[in-house]
């Protein structure tokens, strides 16, 4: 498998992404717009638009607007990608614990 070459994996394996479609759950109930999900993963409006445009194009996400004010929604797409992350995330996370605890009784 060559990451490379595939564009989408490319961008999921990056933290910002992930953090932001992370963000984008519905467990909150509220509706995000981008300068609210910028600050929420500390990454800077114009690269947060940015990645918002390329999940838009891969239909993960869509926009909807009122008023003056554009709201960021995931697609059913995106919900099960969101799923899956949540699954993988989780899963790192842990394999990085083990291995920082494997360090420690290491040292002792």
């Amino acid at each position: 498998m060559e990451i490379k070459n595939n564009s989408a994996m490319s961008l999921f394996l990056r933290e910002k992404p992930v953090r932001l479609l992370l963000s984008l759950r519905s467990t909150d109930k509220k509706a995000k717009y981008v300068s609210i999900i910028s600050r929420d993963i500390n990454c800077t409006y114009s690269h947060t638009v940015r990645l918002l445009d390329e999940f838009k194009q891969l239909g993960l996400v869509k926009f909807v607007k009122v008023s003056r004010v554009k709201y960021i929604e995931l697609t059913e797409k995106g919900k099960d990608l969101v799923h899956d992350l949540e699954g993988v995330v989780r899963g790192l996370s842990k394999m990085k614990f083990e291995k920082s605890e494997k360090g420690e009784k290491e040292e002792k």
